[in-house]
């Protein structure tokens, strides 16, 4: 069958940066699944993506669908004839509907009776005729939160569309698409090719944008060169270049033909925190910091990334650097001017701001926090003082001019600024270490108290904002409670934490004012926190098995459920799991059926089979090698793994619904004294 290369490429005015890559990723999976849903076979899908144009480049793409075969089923064969046999209305109608006579017609069987049915080859629609549609749907699925209008038309889009590229091989399928005849002609760099240019066919489409265009049309290689310009451009300054991956993908969307170039600013500006001239250099001039080689200090130099290869580089350089000057003067205002009061001074205003409009002022979630971090110190054996302290200034610095201007900038300001205000070391590590980890799998706090802050508020935010009924729903989660879920539990896991999260969840909602009535959503949060923990294995590569045969014992402390998976996933890899856990199937089964639900314990006096006896004395025996220390499920599994060859000698031996009804009793309790000592450390009957 023939097959030919596809290209759409969608011209337009400058696209939004940061989702430009997620927009032309969408816009070629939608493509992809719309030729899947035709039935149109093809080779590899490839996206591209500048801040004036998205394009899709589909590789052997066949020319038409093929030919099938299709049934059409009619009425029902004791609806299509009289009892004389002839054809009746209905038989007639179906065949005029086919294009055929009732004696062309055929029979299908199903499970539900005889039917009549006419067979015929549908030919395949040429694939040029469906492309239209195919992507009209996958444009009208974008991820674009706010389309706009342009010009005349009813025409909505991210942004106004100037051009589109429809070519399928050598030739232009021609449509209408976002209100734009369809073309061969594209567009190159704004400055350095501004016409039009001709493409005879997918396959040139890179190379001829890149060398006659000037535009680098994939994302991943202008990437890749952005990076390779600013090393090298650092490099030249003596230093090595900060290159945020964020920054980096967001600078890709800002430019069609990177060129790298460097400049400096006055050396009386690094007397500033570093963290504040990178959010400088990096949020509001998109420039890659440039460090020293030996230190790691920041030096007085950037990167900045043009979109042009000029003529006069000296001047933009110049240019960029009158630019930051007035940038870096601001932020060297904000540091001297919040400093003329101690941080405390700022919680002065706290309560005229709000934290949610449900929940009340930033004093109001201080105070809960206070509350709740003094309860899960007391819980951690942890003195309150220094965690109350923290709690008290943790967010002050919401109120100062700099995190005003850098809100990325929240908690390490207020570490600065407690450090000033010569808070103890620790609580002003604290006012950082609460918003850790920052992101996914971003390094978590150090410090006792930074920990004890970050559940605090963490879990605090967590249980305000489910108790005002905003809890995430679908892929909406405005909070970021995901985020926050996950981040609290990796600080329990991760820090080996013994705290029951339940405990603490109920003790946080105990801080709301009655009228939210945080109590009654308790359990929905500590649902949420166990599917957050759940998705936190699978990332891990640890089972669903295993996580359901941890949970079904519903343990509440979230290390100790870490130290019950690790356990289980040992016993798995012994040589008689596979036994035992059939064994535990049988006896959870054995048990249901029975309805056996007693506590009692086996008489030994009952025992009247040796394999009994020897089983239960073996069991005796593993609870009395158990350690004390609850925490050591490996040991206890491998010790239970011991008894093997007990229980499979006990099935194959004890009838255990016997009709001694005092027997029988007696045997169950022994199989459920059994289950009890697997359950200690998981419900391995669970596992596959």
């Amino acid at each position: 069958m023939l097959k030919k290369d596809l290209l759409l490429e969608i011209g337009t005015e400058e696209l939004p940066p940061k989702p430009l890559a997620q927009l032309a990723s969408a816009l070629a999976g939608g493509i992809h699944q719309g030729l899947q849903d035709k039935e149109l076979d093809h080779g590899d899908v490839s996206w591209f993506a500048t801040p004036r144009r998205l394009a899709v480049v589909i590789r052997d793409l066949v020319a038409t669908q093929e030919d099938k075969q299709v049934v059409k089923r009619g009425p029902a064969i004791t609806a299509a004839y009289d009892q004389a046999g002839k054809p009746t209305k209905a038989a007639e109608g179906f065949a005029r509907s086919c294009g055929v006579e009732v004696a062309d017609l055929g029979r299908m069987e199903t499970g539900k009776g005889s039917w009549l049915s006419y067979k015929y080859l549908e030919q395949g629609s040429r694939t040029g005729d469906l492309l239209p549609a195919v992507i009209d749907r996958a444009l009208a699925g974008l991820p674009i939160p706010k389309r706009m209008r342009w010009g005349g038309n009813d025409t909505e889009f991210v942004r106004p569309v100037h051009w589109v590229v429809l070519l399928f091989g050598e030739d232009v399928v021609p449509a209408t698409i976002l209100g734009i005849e369809t073309g061969r002609e594209t567009h190159g760099h704004r400055y350095h090719h501004p016409g039009t240019m001709e493409l005879s066919n997918p396959g040139e489409y890179t190379d001829k944008l890149l060398a006659e265009g000037r535009v680098v049309v994939d994302f991943a290689e202008r990437k890749e060169r952005i990076r390779q310009a600013a090393i090298e451009a650092a490099k030249s300054c003596g230093g090595q270049a900060l290159i945020d991956e964020d920054l980096l993908d967001e600078t890709t969307a800002l430019v069609e033909w990177p060129v790298a170039i460097s400049g400096t600013f006055d050396e009386e500006f690094l007397k500033l925190p570093r963290e504040v001239l990178i959010a400088s250099m990096q949020s509001h001039q998109k420039y890659f910091p440039v460090l020293h080689p030996g230190n790691g200090e920041l030096t007085a130099d950037f990167i900045t990334i043009a979109n042009i290869a000029s003529t006069s580089p000296e001047t933009v350089k110049r240019g960029n650097e009158r630019v930051i000057r007035p940038r870096l003067s601001d932020a060297a205002f904000f540091w001297a001017r919040d400093r003329k009061q101690p941080l405390e001074q700022f919680r002065t205003h706290m309560d005229k701001v709000v934290f949610q409009q449900k929940l009340g002022s930033l004093a109001d979630k201080t105070a809960r926090i206070e509350n709740l971090g003094g309860y899960i110190a007391e819980q951690l054996g942890i003195k309150p003082d220094l965690v109350e302290r923290a709690a008290r200034l943790a967010k002050c610095d919401l109120l100062t001019d700099m995190v005003g201007e850098f809100p990325e900038l929240q908690g390490v300001m207020g570490r600065y600024y407690a450090l000033e205000s010569d808070e103890h070391p620790e609580v002003a590590q604290a006012l950082d270490e609460q918003y850790m980890p920052r992101y996914a799998g971003a390094g978590l706090p150090q410090t006792a108290t930074g920990r004890i802050l970050a559940l605090a508020d963490k879990l605090d935010t967590l249980v305000g904002i489910f108790a005002s009924g905003q809890a995430p729903t679908g892929d909406k989660d405005p909070f970021g409670l995901r985020r926050a879920g996950l981040g609290c539990l990796r600080i329990m896991i991760e820090s080996a934490l013994p705290l029951d999260l339940e405990a603490c969840i109920a003790h946080s909602a105990g801080t709301f004012a009655h009228e939210i009535n945080a109590a009654a959503i308790a359990s929905d949060v500590f649902d949420f926190m166990l599917e957050r923990l759940r998705r936190y294995y699978l990332d891990e590569g640890v089972s669903t098995a295993v996580f359901d045969a941890v949970q079904a014992c519903r343990p509440t402390e979230p290390y100790d459920f870490h130290l019950r998976v690790l356990a289980v996933n040992e016993f798995l890899q012994l040589p008689e799991s596979s036994s035992l856990v059939s064994a535990n199937k049988r006896i959870r089964n054995i048990l249901k059926q029975a309805e056996y639900t007693r506590e009692t314990r086996p008489d030994e006096s009952l025992l009247v089979e040796k394999t009994e006896k020897d089983l239960l004395r073996q069991m005796n025996t593993c609870k009395a090698g158990e350690r004390v220390d609850r925490e050591d499920y490996i040991a206890r599994l491998t010790s239970l793994a011991g008894l093997r060859d007990y229980v499979d000698a006990f099935f194959d031996e004890v009838m255990v619904m016997c009709e001694d009804e005092a027997l029988r009793n007696n045997r169950l309790a022994l199989l459920s004294e059994l289950r009890k000592l697997f359950l200690a450390s998981a419900d391995v009957s669970r596992l596959q």
